[in-house]
């Protein structure tokens, strides 16, 4: 068990996820990529599996096969991804060093200060605030103000 209470999940067969065909999960994948990454959903908080599903004119059975079969996680991991990697670029660009660390997880879209750490650290194996500082190259005096900000 360990830092932030991450469990491995134990992987689970899913009738379902055989009933895609291959082609179509084809085109869910290339659909689902184009909303969630070209529209930056994954930056609305209320963006959920059921949204998507609707957008897309399917069930949320369906998005989770693709997303499962596809990208190998749950939808919630696959959203968390984007959101981590956008979080991880905003964190070390120096135009945002004085942004606290729950400012950038809002920007990034996460609702709540302990979803974006354990994300983070699920992701990364580091909290926000490690990351930032081991890739800040801050001189003294800013690593002092970034210490007090996060």
């Amino acid at each position: 068990m360990g830092k932030y209470n991450i469990t491995e999940k134990k992987e689970k067969e899913a009738r379902y996820r055989t009933l895609v065909s291959p082609k179509l999960m084809d085109e869910m994948k290339e659909r689902i990529l184009d909303i969630i990454v070209m529209q930056k959903k994954y930056k609305d908080k209320d963006y959920s599996a059921k949204k998507l599903a609707e957008d897309l004119g399917t069930n949320t059975r369906y998005i989770s096969a693709v997303v499962n079969v596809r990208f190998h996680m749950n939808y919630t991991s696959f959203v968390n991804k984007f959101r981590i990697e956008e979080a991880m670029t905003i964190l070390v660009d120096r135009r945002y060093q004085d942004l606290r660390i729950e400012e950038v997880s809002d920007m990034v879209g996460f609702s709540n200060r302990q979803s974006f750490y354990a994300s983070f650290y699920k992701l990364m194996n580091m909290t926000p605030r490690e990351y930032r500082q081991q890739h800040l190259n801050l001189h003294p005096g800013e690593r002092a103000k970034a210490k007090k900000k996060a």
